[in-house]
């Protein structure tokens, strides 16, 4: 199949998914007449059964109101209320302290226009010359900010004993791809020469993120070995956006997924391109790229989750080429589970395996 046939076939299933979220959202509003409850939409229809923890914040999260983001501009999308509104909500009913074994700093980077935000986790106690990860949030290159994706952030801090640094980056549409791409990349260069001023050690950086935050992981780490800068240690990539093939098994059979929908997908691919064919591009549809000479990568997946093939499809491609690479899936929870250590257990267990990922790779 030539790349004109493959764009012209992604641009179609775009413009399909498009239609069915629009279907999607009067279906919603008539629920809404009908007397069906936002929360009632429990994960128990073809996305599969969510644990009780991981149900508790889809509810939660339900009760707070938020439209469909796939109906929504850009802007109205930012302003939703997100997972981690829904965690905090939980925690506060359940009165769960937030964590104080980890400080945080926000600083500012190069970016690749201009400068960005960053927010610096350090682990109360850490000496000189800590280990350090490059942090990239997720929200489909459109939305969230630091502090939607703050969980993740925190918890690779306090159980790798590294510091992290949550990076922010132009978003689309005001920036199309590949803006934020380019700007993971000199954030990761920014790191390598001033690693020392944040008390951290130069020699030893990882890289990981959330959803596109997990493919621009795996990409600063191709653009390393490509510019011949130093490797990161170890990738960490959570059900990275990897794949451009909006009909892969998992986007048609959790296509009505909740936080995050197939047709959701297609809207962020919607606005993030400046042209169809940027969604063959390898940095977005990562199971073209060259993977050989990557470092040991860790992905991390959801049961729930139309992303969920697209991290199986990446790990068999990067064992094919050579790569030291670990799957773990996590059953009965949803995409965005990481970060909600504290009122999800899997998400605990998970954020703790990777904590023992960067360890590991960090020799510590």
């Amino acid at each position: 199949m030539t790349q004109r046939t493959l764009t012209v076939a992604l641009v179609g299933a775009v413009s399909a998914l498009a239609l069915t979220a629009a279907g999607c959202s009067r279906k919603n509003e008539e629920n809404k007449t009908t007397g069906d409850s936002p929360a009632a939409a429990s994960q128990t229809t073809d996305a599969g059964k969510a644990d009780a923890d991981m149900q508790a914040v889809l509810d939660k999260l339900a009760s707070l109101g938020g439209k469909p983001i796939e109906t929504l501009t850009p802007t109205e999308a930012r302003a939703q209320p997100t997972p981690a509104a829904a965690v905090m909500a939980l925690m506060k009913e359940k009165g769960i302290a937030a964590d104080t074994t980890v400080t945080t700093k926000d600083i500012a980077y190069t970016a690749g226009a201009g400068s960005q935000k960053a927010r610096v986790y350090t682990p109360v106690g850490a000496g000189a010359n800590t280990p350090v990860v490059l942090y990239i949030h997720g929200g489909g290159w459109v939305i969230a900010d630091l502090d939607t994706y703050d969980g993740g952030a925190r918890a690779l801090a306090k159980e790798s004993g590294a510091i992290v640094v949550s990076i922010e980056y132009r978003h689309a549409p005001e920036a199309k791809f590949p803006a934020a791409h380019d700007d993971a990349v000199a954030a990761y260069r920014w790191l390598l020469a001033n690693a020392k001023t944040i008390g951290g050690d130069p020699t030893r950086i990882a890289v990981a993120g959330e959803s596109a935050g997990g493919n621009m992981a795996v990409n600063v780490a191709i653009a390393a070995r490509d510019m011949k800068l130093q490797a990161p240690k170890a990738i960490i990539a959570v059900y990275p956006v990897a794949d451009s093939n909006m009909a892969t098994g998992s986007k048609v059979a959790k296509a009505t997924a909740k936080p995050l929908n197939t047709p959701m997908l297609a809207w962020f691919f919607t606005n993030i391109l400046a042209k169809p064919g940027d969604a063959l591009d390898p940095r977005l549809n990562l199971v073209a790229a060259t993977l050989e000479g990557l470092p040991p990568t860790t992905i991390i997946l959801a049961e729930i989750d139309p992303l969920h093939d697209d991290g199986v499809n990446l790990a068999d491609k990067l064992k094919a080429a050579g790569v030291q690479t670990d799957l773990k899936e996590y059953a009965g929870v949803t995409h965005e589970f990481f970060g909600m250590g504290p009122v999800v257990a899997d998400a605990k267990d998970a954020e703790a395996y990777a904590g023992s990922k960067l360890k590991a790779a960090f020799g510590i």
